[in-house]
C-alpha cells in the first residue's frame, strides 16, 4: 500500500475526530469489498450455526449496568 493520494496529517486532529474518521471509513466498506479468508467464513458458518442452536447468550448493557450498581456513566 502506497501514500495516500491527499497529504493528510492526522496528528492535527483530536482523537474524538481521529475515531469518527475511522468508523467513517470503516463504514464506507462494503461486505463485498473486505473479503474473508476461507478460515474466517468457516468460523463465521460455526458461529451462526451456534447462535441457531444456543440463541443469543450474554447479557443487555441494562443487565450489566444493574449487576454492577452503577449508572454506566
Amino acid at each position: 500500500m502506497g501514500k495516500p493520494a491527499v497529504d493528510l496529517d492526522i496528528r492535527q486532529f483530536s482523537p474524538a475526530q481521529r475515531l469518527a474518521l475511522i468508523e467513517a471509513l470503516w463504514d464506507s466498506l462494503s461486505d463485498d469489498e473486505v473479503p474473508l479468508t476461507a478460515a474466517q467464513q468457516m468460523e463465521l458458518r460455526r458461529r451462526l450455526d451456534l447462535l441457531e442452536v444456543e440463541g443469543p447468550v450474554g447479557v443487555s448493557w441494562e443487565q450489566l449496568r444493574d449487576q454492577l450498581g452503577t449508572t454506566g456513566r
